[in-house]
């Protein structure tokens, strides 16, 4: 039988004499989608690193409440820290792009809104998106055996970006036409890097000189031009077999 894992957020801050109870959607999903009985075994995490054995100890249509085990701080997380920078994508993409790169061991998602992005957020929207995807990233979370959320921040522009964010040395801006492969760029073995891709209709000019002007290097993956939702992925893989953790 397979581990059912749960994300319960603050799990250690709720616990409450060895049980926990856990949010609605997670009660929902264990009793109506998994069918889940009294007694059954799963494993809980929070978040911040570690997992908990648990087994269910109550449960009502309403509420499910789980009676914690043992604390195992396994952790399935890379050496290499990778933040990816991707430009917006239209339709269920983004929530792709943010739960494969989940699996594939991100550790920050920076969406970012550019001038000839298809998808441009109001500050509402743009919230809306932000927690949604943060939902995708725990899911991946459950289903991959990650014990630590990726970092999913709000949207931004990329002016914003630069103003707010601290980024690793090493920048790399994927670049079909770029000189310089994914291999020889991360010859010197970082142990973190930020990867920028642009959106479905590319960067304008002016974007791609402050992108040069902040240090990100056009790198290549080879002579295709990959969509926007393949990129940063067919990325992701390759600097984890390069320099992280895919063997």
């Amino acid at each position: 039988m397979r581990d059912i894992r749960i994300f319960v957020p603050e799990l250690q801050a709720e616990t409450n004499e060895g049980t926990v109870v856990l949010p609605e959607q997670a009660s929902v999903h264990v009793t109506r989608v998994l069918r889940m009985r009294m007694g059954d075994a799963l494993t809980v995490f929070d978040g911040r690193g570690g997992e908990y054995s648990a087994e269910i100890a109550s449960l009502t249509k309403k509420e499910v409440r789980l009676r914690l085990g043992a604390h195992s701080p396994i952790e399935r997380e890379s050496p290499l820290a990778v933040t990816l920078i991707q430009g917006l994508a239209r339709g269920d993409k983004m929530d792709y792009i943010v739960q494969k790169a989940t699996e594939l061991g991100v550790a920050r998602v920076i969406p970012v809104v550019t001038r000839r992005g298809v998808v441009q957020l109001d500050e509402a929207r743009g919230d809306r998106k932000w927690q949604h995807w943060r939902a995708v990233a725990a899911a991946a979370c459950e289903q991959c055996g990650r014990n630590r959320l990726p970092e999913i921040v709000a949207p931004c522009s990329l002016e914003q970006l630069w103003q707010s964010a601290t980024l690793p040395s090493l920048r790399l801006l994927l670049a079909p036409h770029a000189q310089t492969g994914l291999a020889s760029a991360l010859i010197s073995r970082p142990a973190e890097l930020a990867v920028l891709i642009g959106p479905e209709g590319g960067l304008d000019p002016h974007e791609e000189s402050r992108v040069a002007e902040l240090g990100f290097r056009p790198t290549s993956l080879g002579p295709r031009v990959l969509r926007t939702e393949t990129a940063g992925l067919a990325v992701l893989a390759a600097v984890q077999s390069l320099a992280g953790d895919l063997q």
